[in-house]
């Protein structure tokens, strides 16, 4: 059974004053990343609420700024979601980490850290999940530029090199030269956009 924001954001303001939110499309956005985690206390405590079961944290970017969306249920209640969204901005995006309070937030806000950028501060483990350690960028990021899938790169060709897999001279002559240029193989456009 979904519960109305509005009445979910005046408990959270009677039990925890000074937490500045408003509500957003039946979800309440908490105006200052570090109210987040005592939002998410009351929910998880309070006796009505009872939000004991985090379904899902998930990224946005709004170009201005990068959103956190966070999905609580009571599987006791049998209610939710509560959705609370927290902004961020895309220069430093830093948000507590809620895996001190839901467990299942551990491999969820790593996905967000590697796809986004965005820091989950506390985190007992962040680092990226799908991409490796020296991925320059983040790729679900709308200013992500993509690589040009079919030139290789000095790293890859080095990559390649540690796995005993040959590449033609020519690739790694462009690749070193890629890399004396301090340039990385950028994908073109091909001009079709929004066609």
């Amino acid at each position: 059974m979904p519960l109305l924001a509005e009445e979910v954001k005046s408990r959270i303001e009677t039990a925890e004053p000074g937490i500045a939110m408003k509500v957003f499309r039946n979800s309440i956005l908490l105006e200052k990343p570090e109210d987040l985690l005592r939002a998410a206390a009351f929910l998880k405590s309070a006796p009505d609420f009872r939000m004991d079961y985090l379904a899902s944290v998930t990224a946005v970017d709004y170009l201005k700024y990068l959103e956190s969306v966070y999905h609580l249920y009571s599987i006791e209640k049998k209610t939710g979601p509560v959705v609370l969204r927290v902004r961020v901005p895309r220069k430093d995006p830093r948000i507590p980490s809620l895996v001190g309070l839901y467990r299942g937030a551990e491999l969820q806000e790593r996905e967000n850290y590697d796809l986004f950028g965005i820091v989950y501060e506390g985190h007992p483990d962040l680092r990226r999940l799908f991409l490796w350690e020296t991925f320059e960028g983040h790729p679900l990021r709308k200013d992500y530029v993509q690589e040009d899938s079919e030139v290789l790169e000095a790293a890859d060709i080095e990559w390649l090199d540690r796995h005993g897999i040959s590449s033609p001279k020519e690739v790694r002559q462009h690749a070193l030269e890629l890399r004396k240029q301090g340039k990385r193989a950028v994908a073109e456009k091909d001009g079709k956009e929004g066609a």
